[in-house]
């Protein structure tokens, strides 16, 4: 007699559900870093020229808010940033009751300006984390929303410029934090992802929420202890020395870069410059 396997019958029981996949860390490439009051000391530069100038101390607040609403023109197109520089120097000098020409006005920009270009300053944490950052194998931009004239100068007088693979400038881009265009261009232009970025900046609405909001990284830069509770998904640092190891708590790639070797020349800094 011939036998044949008979055809296997299906199984009553419901196959298995797959294990979840245990969670981890996202990957970290890149790291955007605002320039202004993150890297170098902007504020204290500007209200010592300023001071210089007027003889008042208390001119910052009312200087900041006039180039807020100034640097939103430029991005909006409807001025270039010579413009912006003019018009929001006469408009600070009427605020203050000095009705100046043109020709005044561009004298006391003219010397505001050597005045600032003598009295920028890194903070002195800066230098020893974006070395650690390039020794990790990180990705760095600079996201700036000033001009751009002046933050490449910066960047290069101050010695910053080899740290950085791409420096964006909302002023070129057409668009500005908090946009999400703005961080997301960032990303498309170096071939990383949003979820593998992080930006790191002193405004938290402008910088840390913007960057959330953008689907990158968060992390806010509260260098005066403001000790506002930041938002969900936001980091907070008080400087930039914690911020490695915020990294490598947050991320699976980022691990201790390797110790650089004793005949391997060190950077030297004088006068805040490299």
């Amino acid at each position: 007699m011939d036998f044949a396997l008979a055809p296997r019958t299906p199984s009553r029981t419901a196959p298995a559900e797959a294990a979840p996949e245990p969670w981890a860390p996202p990957a970290l490439r890149l790291v955007c870093l605002d320039i202004d009051d993150t890297l170098i000391d902007c504020t204290a530069a500007i209200r010592r020229s300023l001071h210089i100038l007027t003889g008042r101390g208390d001119l910052w607040p009312l200087w900041d808010l006039i180039t807020e609403e100034h640097v939103a023109l430029v991005v909006a197109g409807e001025i270039d940033y010579a413009t912006m520089h003019q018009r929001r120097t006469d408009c600070f000098l009427a605020e203050l009751g000095i009705l100046a020409d043109d020709e005044q006005v561009r004298s006391f920009e003219r010397r505001r300006r050597e005045l600032l270009d003598t009295s920028w300053q890194l903070f002195d944490d800066v230098l020893e984390c974006l070395e650690w950052l390039r020794a990790a194998g990180l990705v760095l931009a600079a996201v700036t929303n000033a001009s751009g004239v002046h933050q490449r100068k910066k960047i290069a007088d101050l010695g910053l410029a080899p740290f950085f693979d791409h420096v964006a400038i909302a002023g070129e881009l057409g668009v500005a934090k908090p946009d999400p265009v703005m961080f997301h261009t960032v990303c498309l232009g170096l071939g990383c992802a949003p979820a593998q970025a992080v930006h790191v900046g002193d405004k938290l609405d402008t910088d840390a929420i913007g960057a959330r909001d953008a689907g990158l990284g968060a992390v806010w830069l509260d260098r005066d202890g403001i000790g506002e509770r930041a938002p969900e998904g936001v980091h907070t640092v008080a400087g930039l020395a914690e911020l490695p190891e915020l990294l490598v708590s947050e991320y699976a790639t980022i691990g201790v870069p390797a110790q650089r070797r004793s005949d391997t020349p060190a950077f030297t800094v004088r006068n805040g410059v490299l």
